[in-house]
């Protein structure tokens, strides 16, 4: 029997979901129950580098490109009217645009929630300078999530007939724009508001028309802003923030001149990263040398770096913290001033070659309940100012801001192999009181001396030696690669992925150790239908949480998610 045909509409929706819609459209040869059921799957994922494919020049070939409109063409033709939850298009193979909106606009009027678009358009593609997205994008009442990716750029406002605010997405709750260049308003402090629901937005990279930039929102709570400066890589005189309820930010941008309003008093993980180049490094470590050039940066601009430290006071109750080198190297201006980070639980910094560790003894001193850190690079420039935290120069104090740190989980990725590295890795060993856990990770990707058989093997025995020396640290040398198991069921809810018991003798156990439980009991109860009043319904539901619980016994979970709001299910 067929087991697979057998499960409900919804849930082969479901699966056919995580499929190109090309792929899709192959299981119609399965049975006679799947020729119809792609057809109507309200989830669309095209891919034009599926047919196309660019590697072998196919999308060169005109009739190759007409075949992939005419596939687009009839799935769109087939599904009529019929609803649509999510539209995913890439089309970056040489589609005209006029034919892209078309299709977008299909599905906007079939009342699309969620739209992806990655395009690539040539200039004798659009004819224009950018591409236009359709006039019916900015006026659309259902989209709740869209994501717009350009690799030349996402112009949001140049399009024909639409002016400054004359958009409305009143349902928008996350807004992803990704681009060498976003073209948008002049003024973020109304263009973020103009969405009254918005929750999660995500913009880079993005340059600002004005030299004072604010960014405010009573409703975002997730916020990734990579801003490139002000036109002609100007620094911003200010930047200010007033979001109230924002939980976690990831911030990319030229040092402001100053940060006069930082209020982000909910948020509880913050991910700095400011930019500066070489040049105005040389400067911040040395601003009473008159031999050195000035670059693109005034000196009085670089007068008022130290106005960072309001950008850091607005952030210093956050529990998980990340700089990038080159906030390092600002920070090092502030070291005096620098706030305590009572909260502070997960710490996040890097090493860089050009780049230095000035700031890092305060950091560490000024984070007292600190229990992770997670180092991406350990190589950096030597100073005479971070040999409190490294082994780089020899001095009375060395280590000092160590002994005081409580942190017991270290890990190091970006792991190069090299004699300068594992000094470094000792000191830390050797002046770190509270370490439980050492990991060290090998990129694939990355240079390493670890290729050279020889060299290999002598790293391999030192981390052996700093295992036997330091046992209570766990001191392990680890390759980063990811491995399939019972977490890649995360996507679906916990009720979803217990019917994928069904696909194979594997499938029948996988699911019950899966460390991420996801429960909703609106899958069970159906509120819409009034079934969450019948008592044996919301007894059932009980039934089915006790009975995952105690499949999974005693081993370890990750992540309970849990949404109970259909009865008073009160011993849960």
């Amino acid at each position: 029997m067929d087991r697979v045909s057998s499960l409900p509409d919804e849930l082969l929706y479901q699966i056919l979901s995580f499929l190109p819609t090309k792929d899709a459209a192959v299981t119609s040869v399965l049975s006679k129950r799947w020729p119809n059921l792609w057809k109507f799957n309200p989830n669309l994922d095209i891919d034009d580098t599926l047919f196309l494919h660019p590697e072998d020049g196919k999308g060169e070939r005109a009739e190759i490109r007409q075949s992939f409109v005419d596939f687009v063409d009839s799935v769109i033709a087939r599904q009529g009217d019929s609803p649509i939850k999510k539209f995913s298009l890439k089309c970056i193979t040489g589609v005209h645009p006029d034919i892209v909106n078309r299709w977008i606009c299909n599905v906007l009027k079939r009342g699309v929630s969620e739209l992806v678009l990655f395009t690539d358009f040539s200039f004798e593609d659009t004819e224009e300078d950018n591409y236009r997205l359709p006039e019916e994008l900015f006026h659309s009442r259902t989209l709740v999530k869209l994501k717009l990716r350009s690799e030349l750029c996402v112009d949001w406002w140049c399009h024909g007939g639409t002016e400054r605010y004359s958009f409305s997405l009143p349902m928008l709750r996350s807004l992803d724009m990704d681009s060498d260049y976003i073209v948008c308003t002049s003024d973020l402090e109304e263009f973020i508001p103009s969405f009254p629901l918005l929750e999660d937005l995500r913009m880079a990279n993005i340059p600002w028309h004005e030299e004072h930039v604010t960014v405010t929102s009573a409703s975002l709570r997730k916020l990734n802003l990579h801003g490139i400066g002000c036109l002609d890589d100007v620094n911003p005189s200010s930047v200010s923030f007033d979001l109230p309820n924002l939980l976690f930010l990831i911030y990319f941008d030229m040092v402001a001149e100053d940060y006069p309003v930082v209020n982000m008093k909910s948020l509880v993980d913050a991910s700095i990263n400011l930019q500066v180049d070489d040049g105005v490094v040389k400067r911040l470590r040395e601003p009473n040398n008159d031999l050195l050039e000035e670059d693109d940066v005034p000196d009085a601009v670089l007068l008022h770096f130290g106005n960072v430290v309001k950008l850091i006071n607005g952030i210093q109750h956050v529990q998980r913290l990340s700089f990038n080198t080159d906030t390092l190297e600002v920070l090092a201006l502030i070291c005096d001033s620098m706030p305590v980070f009572n909260n502070v639980k997960f710490l996040g910094v890097s090493g860089e070659e050009g780049r230095g560790w000035q700031a890092m003894p305060a950091l560490l001193r000024n984070c007292p309940h600190l229990e992770t850190i997670i180092m991406k690079g350990l190589l950096h420039d030597v100073t005479d100012k971070c040999g409190d935290a490294c082994p780089c120069i020899s001095s009375e104090d060395r280590g000092l801001s160590l002994k005081s740190c409580p942190v017991n989980r270290f890990e190091i990725q970006g792991f190069r192999g090299t004699m300068k590295e594992m000094t470094i890795i000792k000191h830390f060993l050797d002046f770190l009181p509270s370490l439980k856990r050492f990991d060290v990770f090998i990129e694939d990707d990355e240079p390493t001396q670890l290729r050279n058989a020889e060299l290999s093997n002598c790293v391999t025995e030192m981390f052996k030696l700093y295992d036997k020396l330091f046992p209570s640290s766990n001191v392990q040398l680890l390759q980063s690669t990811r491995r399939a198991s019972s977490s890649d069921l995360v996507l679906p809810s916990t009720k979803d992925a217990a019917v994928t018991s069904v696909l194979s003798k594997r499938w029948l156990n996988l699911w019950k150790f899966n460390p991420n439980l996801d429960i909703d009991d609106t899958l069970f109860l159906h509120p819409e239908d009034g079934k969450g009043e019948r008592a044996e319904i919301r007894q059932s539901f009980v039934d089915f949480v006790d009975s995952v619980l105690a499949r999974q016994g005693d081993s370890p979970i990750k992540k309970f998610s849990l949404k109970c709001i259909t009865g008073s299910i009160q011993t849960l």
